[in-house]
C-alpha cells in the first residue's frame, strides 16, 4: 500500500514544516470540510526520548491552524480518558510547553491498556461530552489498533470523528514507513553503549574481557542492529549481534565470540532481548513471566545465559549489560533527526485531523539523495494495526551473525554523527 498526501518535511538543516494539502470533499476516509471542534491528543505505549515533541508538534500546529476550538490531552492515555480526567493544552505557557518538548517520557503519561468492549460507550459518551471531534494518538503498532477500533466503533455510533495516530517507537518496527520517531535517539544509545561498552572490556582484558549486551526492541532486530554504526575496524565492538530475525544457534554464538576474544583480547556480544534459540527462548524458559494486554510475552532475557554460557565454554569473566528504560530516556543520545521528525509528524497530524482525515497513521518517506529527507504522508490504520515489520533479509549477515553495508546506510543519517575513539600506537 503506497502511503497517501505527502505532507511537512526534514533536512538535517532545516526546522520541521508540515504545510496544509489533500483534496477537500473526499469520503470520511478522505479530506472532508469540517466545523471547528475540539481535538484531544494522547500517548501510549513505552516512552521514547522525542515522543513529547511530537506531542508538542500537536498542540503548537493546531494553535497555530486556528482549526480547533479546543486542545485537550488523555492523562495516562485510555485510563484517564475512561475516568473522565482531561489536561487542558491550550492553559499551558508557550515556555511550558517547548521545556516539555525536550523532555523524555510521556508527559501525559502514558498506558499499555487496550481497548476492551465495555469501553465504547464510556469512551464515546466522554469525547461527546467535551465536544471532541478529532482524537489524536501517539503510539505505535498496538496504539494503531486502538485507533483503528475507536474509528469503526464511533463511526458505527453515528459519532463524528476524525482519528489519526502519530507513529512512535524506539522498536522501529511499524509497517508503511521507512522509520519511526523514538527509534534514532534508541539507536544512538545503542551505539555509542557499545563503543564505551567495547574500550571498557578491551581495557580490562583478562579481568573482565567479554560483555553481553541485551537491548530492547521485541521481536525486531532494529536495534541491537544499530550497535554496528559503533564499529569501525575489525577489532572495534560489537563482534556478535543477535537479532530476533534470526535463530541463535548457540554453538555458533560461543564459537564467534571465542573467535573475537581470541584475536583480540576481548568481546563484545549484542543481543535482542527476544532473540531465540533453535529450541525456543534461550535458557529453557518455556513460560513467559507476564503478558501484557495485547498478548505480548515477556520472558527473562537471553542475555544473563549467554553471558553464563560463554564465561562456562572461556572460562573467563563475561559482563551482562541490560540498560532497560534508560535506552529510550537518555536525552543526551537523542538524535537531532528524531528530534525534528518527532515534531513534524506531530505537526502533520493536526494538520491532517483539522482537515477531516480519519482511520489514517503518519507516515515518513525518506527521499532518495546523500542528505537525509523525509516527507510526512498517511497510511491506513488497519494495515499498519497489530503488525511488525521485522528487519529485511538484505540488513543481517546471518551467516556473520552481523548486519550488511546496507543496514548502515539505512540506520546511520537516522542516528547522527557518532564520536570517534583512539588507540595508543
Amino acid at each position: 500500500m503506497a502511503v497517501e498526501d505527502v505532507k511537512g518535511r526534514t533536512h538535517y538543516d532545516e526546522e520541521p514544516v508540515a504545510s496544509s494539502g489533500g483534496e477537500p470533499g473526499a469520503d470520511r476516509q478522505g479530506v472532508t470540510h469540517r466545523k471547528p471542534t475540539n481535538l484531544i491528543v494522547m500517548q501510549s505505549g513505552g516512552c521514547t526520548a522525542v515522543m513529547n515533541r511530537s506531542l508538542f508538534g500537536v498542540a503548537d500546529e493546531a494553535r497555530r491552524l486556528r482549526a480547533f476550538r479546543h486542545v485537550f490531552g488523555a492523562p495516562n492515555g485510555l485510563e484517564g480518558l475512561l475516568a473522565g480526567g482531561l489536561v487542558d493544552l491550550w492553559s499551558q505557557s508557550e515556555a511550558s510547553l517547548k521545556r516539555i518538548a525536550r523532555t523524555p517520557g510521556a508527559a501525559l503519561g502514558s498506558t499499555r491498556r487496550k481497548l476492551r468492549t465495555e469501553d465504547i460507550a464510556v469512551l464515546l459518551e466522554v469525547l461527546a461530552k467535551h465536544a471532541v471531534g478529532c482524537f489524536v494518538i501517539i503510539g505505535g503498532n498496538d496504539s494503531a489498533e486502538t485507533g483503528h477500533t475507536i474509528y469503526v466503533e464511533s463511526r458505527a455510533a453515528g459519532h463524528d470523528l476524525s482519528v489519526i495516530n502519530v507513529p512512535k517507537t524506539i522498536d522501529n518496527d511499524l509497517v508503511l514507513t521507512d522509520h519511526t520517531p523514538g527509534y534514532g535517539s534508541a539507536a544512538r544509545f545503542v551505539a555509542l553503549a557499545t563503543m564505551g561498552a567495547g574500550r571498557d572490556a578491551e581495557a580490562m582484558g583478562k579481568a573482565a574481557p567479554i560483555t553481553v549486551i541485551e537491548v530492547m526492541g521485541r521481536d525486531a532486530g532494529w536495534l541491537p542492529a544499530a550497535a554496528a554504526l559503533a564499529k569501525r575496524d575489525r577489532r572495534d565492538a560489537p563482534h556478535v549481534i543477535c537479532a530476533p530475525e534470526s535463530l541463535v544457534d548457540e554453538d555458533r554464538f560461543l564459537a564467534r565470540v571465542e573467535e573475537a576474544y581470541r584475536s583480540h583480547g576481548f568481546a563484545v556480544a549484542v543481543v535482542g532481548e527476544n532473540v531465540r534459540g533453535t529450541d525456543g527462548p534461550l535458557g529453557g524458559h518455556e513460560e513467559p513471566w507476564y503478558v501484557d494486554d495485547f498478548g505480548h510475552p515477556y520472558y527473562d532475557g537471553p542475555g544473563r545465559y549467554l553471558a553464563s554460557a560463554i564465561a562456562r565454554r572461556l572460562n573467563v569473566r563475561a559482563r551482562y549489560e541490560k540498560p532497560g528504560t534508560i535506552q529510550r530516556s537518555l536525552v543526551s543520545c537523542v538524535s537531532r533527526v528524531d528530534a525534528l521528525e518527532a515534531e513534524m509528524v506531530g505537526r502533520a497530524a493536526a494538520a491532517y485531523a483539522a482537515e477531516g482525515h480519519t482511520d489514517r497513521i503518519v507516515t515518513l518517506t525518506r527521499e532518495d539523495g546523500a542528505r537525509h529527507t523525509c516527507t510526512a504522508g498517511l497510511a491506513p490504520l488497519e494495515e499498519v494495526a497489530g503488525r511488525v515489520r521485522q528487519m529485511p533479509p538484505e540488513f543481517l549477515d546471518s551467516e556473520a551473525g552481523f548486519v550488511t553495508p546496507a543496514f548502515i546506510d539505512y540506520a546511520r543519517l537516522l542516528v547522527g554523527p557518532l564520536p570517534r575513539f583512539g588507540r595508543l600506537a
